[in-house]
């Protein structure tokens, strides 16, 4: 189902949108995909992560609010409830950041999002839809890895996560709120983070602009399913129409197998340059096999986009260009 057919029963269900972690990588897609159709939308961001520039272009959308506030402080939040009628929650404590503070890493993703759905009970949210993470099953061991999957998180991230969705279906059956989780799996797209926290595509792609080698952890033969931001803000908007998706899980990957290996030649060939990436010891919690099983997103009408050497094109064009950079959908 295309973005359009969504939108127009999207705007049908709901009034006012929430998107926390809005100045960030995928919540300030979200808010675009919003914003320029004229949907009230508020932005929720405390800027350890996010960034202004990903959502200056949205203040000149009088239906666009941005606000400044952390989900951990629950003395601040219900002002920005009121007229709200669904939440897409994608603040995060990521990856990267909880080897250095683990216990922030747990504030964030259990007790920020505990507070969210408590007042998202209290304030009668129509809708919850809570972005999580392949990383909550670890390593696999039954492929492909459907919903049902064993979870046993092998990185403090993929624990405080879980504790996440943990209360979002407990939310569900004790207070009836409807809700969605979506377990994304390496999202990569304009607006990426770069830097010390980012994604590993961006990352690749900014050493290979610095005219610097990329650094694989591993042997770079462990796969991943990269999927393009596009596609994870459609199955953002498309769960929250479907009365089927009400308490449900869902895988949100592209079912690409792709090697680091392959991505970061990929992203040479792109560049046309002969850099060879360096190689290093593997990382705590790196998963080495990726294998998802989408068939339960697509029975929704979910169609990824399938063309993965023109996303890893258009980042590096957004890349080049600047931060504002609006990304045309492979198809609308």
């Amino acid at each position: 189902m295309t973005i359009d057919k969504i939108y127009l029963k999207f705007k049908k269900k709901y009034r006012r949108a929430l998107v926390t972690g809005g100045a960030g990588f995928i919540g300030s897609h979200i808010c675009q995909e919003l914003a320029v159709r004229g949907f009230p939308v508020i932005s929720l961001d405390d800027y350890s992560a996010g960034k202004k520039a990903n959502l200056k272009h949205l203040k000149k959308y009088p239906n666009f609010i941005e606000v400044k506030v952390d989900i951990t402080d629950l003395g601040r939040l219900p002002r920005f409830f009121r007229g709200v009628d669904i939440i897409f929650h994608n603040a995060a404590s990521k990856k990267s950041i909880c080897l250095k503070d683990p216990r922030r890493d747990l504030a964030v993703n259990g007790s920020g999002t505990f507070n969210l759905l408590e007042l998202a009970a209290k304030f009668k949210i129509k809708k919850f839809v809570h972005a999580s993470t392949g990383s909550v099953y670890g390593e696999g061991k039954i492929f492909p890895q459907n919903e049902n999957h064993p979870t046993n998180p092998v990185s403090f991230y993929g624990v405080s996560k879980l504790a996440g969705e943990k209360y979002v279906q407990i939310f569900h059956q004790i207070y009836g709120i409807n809700t969605t989780i979506l377990r994304y799996f390496h999202v990569y797209g304009p607006r990426q983070e770069s830097g010390e926290f980012g994604g590993v595509v961006a990352i690749f792609i900014k050493k290979l602009q610095q005219g610097q080698r990329p650094v694989i952890f591993g042997t770079g033969r462990q796969q991943r399913s990269f999927t393009y931001v596009n596609d994870v803000v459609r199955a953002n908007l498309l769960t929250a129409i479907k009365p089927e998706a009400k308490g449900q899980i869902y895988n949100c990957a592209s079912g690409i197998k792709v090697t680091i290996n392959e991505l970061v030649r990929e992203i040479i060939r792109a560049f046309g340059t002969k850099i060879k990436p360096i190689y290093k010891d593997w990382q705590i919690g790196d998963i080495k096999v990726f294998d998802i099983d989408i068939r339960k997103i697509r029975s929704l009408g979910m169609d990824f986009e399938r063309d993965y050497t023109l996303g890893i094109q258009m980042t590096i064009d957004s890349m080049k260009e600047n931060l504002n950079y609006e990304p045309r959908s492979f198809k609308r």
